[in-house]
């Protein structure tokens, strides 16, 4: 892959999908700044607080940029608070609300099995997850745990309500790279 990666780096686990990715073979970049999203080939957005995400996205003017990379077909992963970010009341590109700490608290955080359409099992580490709340027609869900969506896609995004950095999990990140162009 000739172009990098980007992981957005304001808030949030962004290093352990870095690590990821390069274990990967991919070229990786920490996204701070707007500039920093140029000629990226797809982006991550990870877990994190995303309130404290959002206030930084706001501060660094990366709104605008960010749904001008993701309208241009740049794949884009979300992961936990990601998901959030990615949604209606954020920054507006996936068509879903979601709700967050959806499952409870910190110390309801839980390890569980997923079986996610297109991706097999895999190992989800739920910590203070959403959930999709509702969502448009276009958007397919992959996933779900007692009725309540947990995995999404709608084109070029891809959002899951865990953390699949955390369990070692590669298919995600995989994905990322095999649709990067």
């Amino acid at each position: 892959m000739a172009r990098p990666v980007g992981v957005l780096a304001l808030q949030g686990d962004f290093e352990a999908h870095s690590k990821l990715l390069a274990a990967l073979g991919a070229e990786v970049r920490a996204v701070r700044t707007p500039e920093d999203l140029d000629g990226l080939a797809g982006l991550v957005i990870p877990g994190g607080e995303s309130t404290t995400m959002t206030l930084g996205i706001e501060r660094e003017g990366l709104a605008d940029p960010l749904r001008r990379l993701a309208g241009s077909g740049v794949p884009v992963l979300g992961t936990c608070a990601g998901l959030i970010m990615l949604d209606r009341d954020h920054l507006g590109l996936l068509d879903v609300t979601t709700r967050r700490n959806a499952f409870g608290r910190q110390v309801a955080s839980f390890e569980t099995d997923v079986e996610m359409r297109g991706f097999g099992r895999l190992r989800g580490v739920f910590i203070r997850a959403p959930w999709v709340e509702s969502r448009g027609n276009g958007v397919e869900v992959l996933a779900e745990i007692d009725g309540h969506p947990i995995a999404v896609r709608e084109g070029n995004l891809l959002a899951v309500a865990f953390h699949p950095e955390l369990a070692g999990e590669e298919s995600l990140h995989r994905w990322l790279l095999g649709q990067a162009s």
